[in-house]
């Protein structure tokens, strides 16, 4: 088993699989901050501040568990309709009023990334989606497969909520929730590289 090159902030395993998929080596850690939006927070800065605060939180842990002189990687994504953050679905009630205001319409994709090491990164990765219109019906027979759940904007980019997607313009993999290219350029940063 390769040796951990870092530390993934994050207990979602789309960004451990996609660390995976480009050969980083990592451990996960959770960490719990408060991810409530401050009040008139533009959703750009929300995201960025989250992605630090969970890289800060964990450093601050100093977990001994594992080598704390590892840099730590942490991401938040959010989706964002006239410039309205939609994180998480509370309930079912709350995915199916996300997944209404997404039917028909285009909305963008706010992946940031916090990385510390060396020194501190950050970077940002905007994308922007354009969904079909969904029925009623779709949008709860999709909630009924519990994919929603926990998915920032109450879809999945690579599960069964592609099939709303009509067109992307930027980045899969933050959509996903963590931006390969965007991970790369900070990673080569701290002297960590995808493809030497």
């Amino acid at each position: 088993m390769q040796q951990a090159q870092i530390i993934l902030a994050s207990t979602s395993p789309r960004r451990s699989e996609l660390l995976n998929q480009i050969g980083i080596a990592h451990v996960i850690h959770a960490v719990d901050i408060d991810e409530t939006p401050l009040p008139h927070e533009a959703a750009l800065a929300y995201v960025e501040r989250i992605a630090a605060e969970k890289s800060a939180a964990y450093r601050a842990l100093r977990d001994k568990s594992c080598d704390d002189t590892l840099p730590v990687l942490a991401a938040d994504t959010a989706v964002v309709v006239d410039g309205k953050i939609f994180g998480k679905p509370r309930d079912k009630s709350h995915a199916i009023d996300m997944l209404s205001q997404l039917s028909g319409r285009s909305h963008q994709v706010y992946s940031a990334i916090s990385l510390r090491g060396t020194h501190h990164g950050q970077a940002i990765s905007i994308s922007e989606v354009r969904f079909r219109p969904l029925t009623a019906n779709e949008i709860i027979a999709y909630w009924q497969t519990g994919e929603p759940q926990g998915k920032a904007g109450a879809y999945a980019i690579q599960g069964l909520g592609s099939v709303f997607i009509e067109t992307i313009n930027g980045s899969f993999s933050g959509i996903m929730g963590l931006p390969l290219y965007e991970t790369a350029q900070l990673l080569a940063q701290q002297g960590i590289r995808v493809i030497a």
